[in-house]
């Protein structure tokens, strides 16, 4: 292709609201979703992969997402900046960790090109890297204080909350912070327990054991699928468990592109997490997953992914492939699944017990995939059926803007479902209608 003609396209993308610069050429196919999905073949894009992006918009006056039959939805909190993830302290108090994707240096046009959509996006930018404390003193679903709760966070995502510790997962590092029930701010220094590397996929989800002995921590992969070797991959692609009284880690689930959501499941007892998976092989290939994560489990990246279907882009290592484990269940292609929380039967008026999605949405491929908040149902400690929406309308028709884009989800103390919205700069409060 000719430097100018790709520059003509990338003058049209940065100027335009969601336009592809290269589609995958097998045009839009249904979802691949569920336990038995049908994945199409992989149609690799070349070097210039489908890149298309609305315009973030955000939400004006009353406009909000649509929820489902019996439900409603109210704002429990604007005006924040770009909130990601959330987590709900025992006194009821709401924490919000504000953070964003940091500029780099780009490599090439694709790069430029890249970095400009994503900021059209509202996906990078300058980041707040800060934990927000809400409180909803009168109980009437609207967080009427906001405190600073941490500052100075190199983009904090995880928390969690171990009796008088709260754990904070920066992008390199895990964080320690003494916690007082009711205080308003921790202005302690964080104490660093355990490395990570910052870059590439960054957030860095945290979750506790059942017992509080162990924390759970996400870390997604540097590149796309071991594009700088895999020395560069190096405890990444993985869910770390980090020992909290001898402070050592081990790799608990590994080949996982990019897990960030973590739940537990009660029946089975299992942690489960939603990973993004690889790009450049079409729309619905191969489909990002909810899967549960077994102790020492392989799950295919980037040797190849769901039911051992070999990336035949990525130089192979037949024994990792022979021992890929195949992932529970499909979310659809480029869907961004990157909040996770366990609803139990009875939080929503018409949904039983299962996952609660939030669906960050798609940038990579030829019609816009993800953009709400989705609920897969469980029975017998299993995901069964088709996803179904809890909020929906983050897109306008036309796909050329987006309002809102759906992250973190978590129930708040008096049993709603809250959901981070990153574009909108909302928290969203869903409830029985």
């Amino acid at each position: 292709m000719a430097q100018t003609s790709l520059f003509a396209r990338i003058v049209a993308l940065v100027g335009g609201a969601a336009v592809a610069i290269r589609h995958a050429g097998d045009g839009p196919r249904s979802p691949a979703y569920g336990t038995a999905p049908a994945i199409p073949d992989p149609k690799p894009q070349g070097k210039i992969p489908t890149l298309k992006m609305p315009t973030a918009k955000g939400w004006e006056g009353d406009h909000k997402p649509t929820p489902a039959p019996g439900l409603k939805v109210n704002a429990f909190a604007r005006d924040l900046i770009h909130p990601r993830n959330i987590h709900v302290l025992p006194n009821g108090d709401v924490l919000v960790a504000e953070s964003m994707g940091e500029d780099g240096k780009p490599n090439g046009i694709f790069d430029h090109a890249m970095a400009a959509t994503m900021k059209r996006a509202r996906a990078r930018g300058v980041s707040a890297n800060r934990v927000t404390l809400l409180r909803d003193a009168d109980g009437d679903g609207v967080a009427e204080e906001r405190y600073d709760y941490i500052e100075n966070v190199r983009q904090p995502f995880g928390m969690a909350l171990v009796g008088d510790t709260l754990y904070v997962g920066a992008s390199d590092a895990v964080l320690a912070y003494p916690y007082v029930a009711g205080e308003t701010r921790i202005s302690t220094p964080g104490r660093k327990i355990m490395d990570l590397i910052p870059g590439g996929h960054w957030t860095r989800n945290l979750i506790a054991s059942r017992d509080g002995t162990k924390l759970y921590v996400a870390v997604g992969s540097l590149s796309n699928i071991g594009d700088q070797g895999m020395a560069a991959e190096e405890n990444r692609a993985c869910i770390h468990e980090l020992d909290l009284a001898t402070g050592k880690s081990r790799i608990f689930g590994s080949g996982l592109r990019n897990p960030v959501g973590m739940a537990w499941e009660p029946v089975g007892g299992h942690l489960w997490t939603v990973v993004n998976e690889r790009d450049g092989l079409g729309d619905e290939t191969p489909p990002d997953y909810l899967t549960s994560v077994v102790d020492g489990g392989f799950y295919g990246w980037p040797y190849c992914y769901w039911n051992r279907v070999v990336d035949d882009r990525v130089p192979q290592d037949a024994a990792k492939v022979a021992s890929a484990l195949q992932p529970d269940y499909a979310l659809g292609g480029h869907t961004a699944s990157l909040g996770l929380c366990w609803l139990p039967e009875g939080t929503l008026p018409g949904f039983p017990a299962g996952m609660a999605i939030g669906q960050h949405g798609s940038w990579n491929r030829s019609k816009l995939s993800g953009y709400k908040l989705a609920f897969v149902e469980f029975q017998n400690g299993k995901p069964v059926g088709m996803p179904r929406e809890i909020l929906k309308d983050f897109l306008s028709p036309d796909e050329k803007y987006s309002y809102g884009r759906p992250v973190g989800v978590a129930l708040a103390s008096d049993g709603a479902v809250l959901m981070a919205d990153d574009v909108g700069d909302v928290i969203w409060r869903v409830t029985g209608a």
